[in-house]
């Protein structure tokens, strides 16, 4: 996914995203220790998801304390 589609999403659908996301992130990881993983690239997208809606919801909380 785009950052700029995290950025049109609202704080509440972000956390629940961010939630989807390390559920998934935990099922890759599963998949690649059974050696089930077709795409191992997958990983590294979804991490760097996680990390982009992290971002933004960091960049929030310090706007909305300003």
């Amino acid at each position: 996914m785009k950052a700029k589609q995290f950025h049109e999403m609202a704080d509440h659908e972000l956390e629940q995203k961010l939630v989807d996301l390390k559920t998934e992130f935990f099922n890759l990881r599963f998949q690649k220790a059974t050696g089930q993983l077709g795409n191992p690239l997958s990983i590294r997208e979804v991490k760097k998801d996680i990390a982009r809606v992290k971002t933004i919801l960091k960049e929030r909380e310090l706007k909305a304390a300003k």
